[in-house]
């Protein structure tokens, strides 16, 4: 059996849900531990350092966990070293939270146009000083960050900032083999996992990208040496991954082993759901948002976006499809879904990509960026934005 050291915290099996901004708050969060049995590493949103230090309220409700949530594990996004640092110390002091990642792989052109997200790694002594703020002021509690590969294949950074890393104490490294100008598109690299995992044997490395089943998983594992890997658009409207996840590295040699699981729908993890279980579950996930919102309303228009992910390949129809995306409570809901065929079973290679897909963009910067990776002036508070990606 695999395992993956968080300081103290063991990760088992090596499983980790990627922050993605308006998906993995504590309702998502809460399926996929119940696929998965409570095991893995179930990350918060993306937080920005600045809102958290000033007390907005959407985000003291967003790093709100689940008392069944261990570890409780907050991801951060910060471009100055004084903010990021006050935001940990208060994570600390405030016992918000049992671990600390930290955000550099944001590719959206908003936050990379001030130099932030997958921009900011390019300077590399700003990146030392976030880094060295963090951990300095996390009080004991473990420190990791997330970032690509590069602002383009001409500007590749993660191996440097691998090592500035491992140099100022954080604790693991999760990489997503893509560079910021790819955004979503192409394959991710892989190789490029395996070299910082040679480059940075001190501590974990994490692979993150295309991994769509928990064949992908074992794969990338296998292909790249990496500690654990971190899931994030496979699993969009598809929380029971997770389950699949745990029956690969805890089950039979082919990963599909049935693994009973409570919760959503009652699936058992390795056998493909039928529409009646994937509709259990979206009713599940709608319920659960109402409840975490206080309004059951609210609950079901903030779950519509997630409505064409689970549907994914099956025969429902484009006006059933538009009917479902724009319903405003449960009985609505249930009454949409009871009229579908639910003996549908899953769909041939729904499996694959979901998501966002963009191909290759040129990344937004700063005027003179790229001009010199240790002259940081320029780097724009405004980058902190409450937005997501990596």
């Amino acid at each position: 059996m695999t395992l993956l050291q968080i300081g103290p915290h063991t990760v088992q099996p090596p499983v980790v849900l990627a922050p993605m901004a308006g998906i993995t708050n504590a309702p998502f969060r809460t399926l996929c531990r119940e696929f998965s049995g409570g095991k893995g590493l179930f990350v918060s949103e993306m937080i920005t350092t600045r809102a958290l230090v000033e007390r907005n309220d959407k985000t003291m409700q967003l790093i709100h966990f689940d008392e069944t949530e261990q570890p409780r594990s907050i991801q951060l996004y910060g471009v100055d070293p004084d903010t990021v640092g006050k935001a940990t110390r208060m994570i600390a002091e405030e016992d918000l939270a049992d671990h600390i990642d930290l955000n550099f792989g944001c590719p959206v052109p908003k936050v990379t146009r001030k130099g932030g997200g997958s921009a900011l790694p390019y300077k590399r002594p700003l990146l030392r000083s976030i880094l060295r703020e963090a951990v300095a002021n996390a009080g004991g509690l473990p420190v990791t960050m997330k970032m690509r590969k590069g602002i383009d294949d001409d500007h590749l950074t993660y191996l440097d900032a691998g090592r500035i890393a491992v140099e100022e104490g954080v604790t693991a490294i999760a990489l997503h083999g893509r560079t910021a100008s790819q955004h979503y598109g192409g394959t991710a690299d892989w190789e490029a996992i395996a070299r910082l995992k040679e480059h940075v044997p001190e501590i974990p490395v994490l692979g993150n990208g295309d991994i769509w089943s928990a064949d992908d998983a074992e794969r990338m594992m296998r292909e790249t040496g990496c500690d654990g890997v971190v899931v994030g658009r496979g699993c969009l409207g598809r929380p029971w991954l997770f389950g699949d996840l745990v029956a690969a590295f805890e089950g039979t040699e082919s990963g599909r082993e049935a693994l009973p699981l409570e919760g959503a729908g009652g699936r058992r993890a390795g056998a493909e759901p039928t529409l009646k279980e994937v509709a259990a579950v979206m009713l599940r996930h709608a319920t659960l948002l109402g409840e975490w919102l206080g309004d059951e309303s609210r609950g079901v228009i903030d779950f519509r976006k997630h409505v064409a992910w689970y549907t994914k390949g099956f025969s429902i129809g484009s006006e059933m499809r538009r009917s479902l995306a724009v319903t405003s409570s449960l009985d609505e809901l249930d009454a949409l879904l009871s009229e579908l065929d639910l003996d549908q079973p899953w769909p041939a290679g729904a499996d694959g990509p979901r998501g966002r897909t963009s191909g290759r963009n040129r990344v937004v910067l700063p005027d003179g960026w790229l001009d010199d990776p240790y002259d940081c002036a320029g780097v724009d508070a405004d980058a902190e934005l409450d937005t997501s990606g990596g």
